[in-house]
């Protein structure tokens, strides 16, 4: 799992027959210091998630797509939570 920032929403007018009825959002990992730590990427938000959101994101395939309850989808990244502080070396984080 990794932390990262919801940066905005996908839109698509076809999709998939696996992907219809998912939200899809565009993510990109952060480090501890809020800042940007990779390209954007698209994530399927199982978290009710939102533009600003700093989310916990799963990123092993198997495990992202066991989130959803789906067998049929395919999906590397999603979002499993959405954040409000986390601890790190004995420091806490808040957004």
């Amino acid at each position: 799992m990794k932390i990262g920032r919801v940066v905005g929403n996908v839109v698509s007018t076809v999709k998939n027959n696996t992907h219809f009825g998912y939200k899809l959002l565009l993510i990109e990992f952060i480090d501890a210091q809020g800042r940007a730590a990779s390209p954007r990427q698209i994530a399927f938000d199982g978290a009710d998630a939102g533009v600003g959101d700093i989310v916990l994101i799963n990123v092993d395939g198997g495990a992202a797509k066991m989130m959803l309850e789906d067998e049929e989808v395919i999906a590397d990244l999603t979002i499993c939570g959405v954040l409000d502080h986390f601890s790190m070396d004995g420091e806490t984080v808040r957004y």
